[in-house]
């Protein structure tokens, strides 16, 4: 499946600083390592039966950011992101507009990639599809089975699950509690009330062949896959047994990470599956949770067709910390507008104060758990002053852009 094209990224002069993250399964920020000086990274992409709205946005930057930090590192960084492409609310969706699920995917996908490449993101090594992935996942299902780590309900439907039982280390990515992990997997496309399931937690591996449903050939029979055991096969094919991080927001720490994780642990022996799990925090809209259900989403696509620059959306997501959830309004909007023009202006003066202090803040803000709002502040100190006063150097103003475009990801 193709990405979208590469924003300009320019090799800053010096050295990056370690990046240290937020690891949920740790719950403590700790350095990344990653092995061989190439990074792996896995993203949780889009089901495309909409738009890119606000939160999508805000989690694709936040691990935007940690890969520009990364190749500052001078790290090669291997970047898998997959597209859903296949599942129920695309099905959904396609029967509610009376059009072709495969058309309403290609299309949402596109529309995707048009907004990731106007918010200067960049693409992922490999951008994979679920229905490209099928004998990944149907292998990975197969193996599962031959572990004894899959087993086939006896009601007709050839539906496959993963027993939880199977994982000794299950919980340990999420740290939920029981019934906290029952009342998400329902809210989140779970099925604990399913009869005939072993564990009310089991997972669905494979789903057997329904009419008016696509499947595909299997060793377990005609179906299609589950939503956790696509992004383990995903991730295990293009980047190995072990990643560096799982990406993706704070609602899919349980289940679908810890079922990915379950499931690539129990298939390869290997824990944890990946060293950090990472997770953005909710957009709300002018304090109300944002959600298709409230029917208050603000899409991208949207706010472009409107004459929002995509800078101004990248700064107002970044003003606050990745982890928390936030607020995105008109106060957002404004300040990141101001603040934008402002960056703008500096930046095209003759000369400056030296940028090399600038770059030397940015990157250690940054490296600190991707504290953007202090890496903002820097800039804006180093903007005042260039605005105010003026400075001695004429690299800076050139300096200071590399430094903005290509740690922050925001075109000046």
């Amino acid at each position: 499946m193709e990405s979208w094209q590469a924003p300009r990224l320019r090799r800053l002069p010096g050295d990056g600083e370690p990046l240290r993250l937020y690891d949920t399964a740790r719950a403590s920020i700790a350095e990344s390592r990653p092995d061989g000086g190439t990074a792996r990274m896995y993203v949780c992409g889009i089901t495309p039966y909409d738009a890119t709205h606000l939160g999508h946005a805000a989690t694709m930057i936040t691990f935007d950011v940690i890969n520009r930090v990364w190749r500052d590192n001078g790290l090669d960084v291997n970047y898998v992101q997959n597209v859903t492409d296949v599942d129920d609310p695309l099905f959904e969706r396609a029967e509610r507009d009376g059009e072709d699920w495969v058309v309403l995917g290609m299309r949402e996908t596109a529309l995707f990639r048009e907004d990731m490449e106007a918010l200067s993101m960049l693409p992922p090594t490999s951008y994979i599809g679920a229905v490209e992935s099928m004998d990944e996942v149907a292998a990975l299902v197969d193996r599962l089975r031959d572990l004894g780590a899959a087993y086939r309900l006896e009601d007709g439907t050839g539906d496959y699950y993963f027993p939880v039982s199977q994982a000794p280390g299950f919980g340990s990515e999420s740290h939920y509690d029981r019934d906290t992990m029952l009342a998400l997997f329902a809210e989140r496309g779970g099925d604990p009330e399913r009869a005939g399931k072993r564990d009310p937690l089991d997972a669905l591996l494979w789903r057997g062949e329904r009419d008016g449903e696509p499947s595909w050939p299997s060793p377990m029979g005609p179906g299609r896959p589950g939503w956790h055991i696509e992004c383990a096969a995903i991730a295990m094919r293009y980047l190995g047994d072990q990643i560096d991080v799982q990406g993706g927001g704070n609602d899919l720490i349980f289940p679908h990470h810890e079922m990915s994780a379950a499931h690539a642990e129990t298939a390869t022996k290997r824990t944890p599956f990946a060293r950090h799990y990472v997770h953005a925090g909710m957009i709300g809209l002018s304090g109300e949770k944002m959600s298709k259900s409230q029917g208050n989403l603000v899409f991208v696509s949207r706010l472009r067709a409107d004459g929002v620059d995509p800078g101004v959306i990248r700064l107002g997501l970044l003003a606050d910390h990745y982890r928390a959830d936030r607020d995105w309004n008109d106060e957002v909007a404004a300040s990141a507008t101001e603040r934008l023009e402002r960056w703008r202006a500096a930046t095209t003066k003759q000369s400056a104060p030296d940028a090399r202090a600038l770059l030397a803040s940015v990157r250690q803000r940054l490296a600190d758990d991707l504290d953007t709002a202090g890496a903002l502040a820097a800039v804006d100190a180093w903007a005042d002053a260039t605005l105010s006063d003026g400075g001695p150097d004429s690299t800076a103003p050139t300096l200071a852009k590399d430094t903005v475009e290509s740690l922050l990801g925001v075109m000046l």
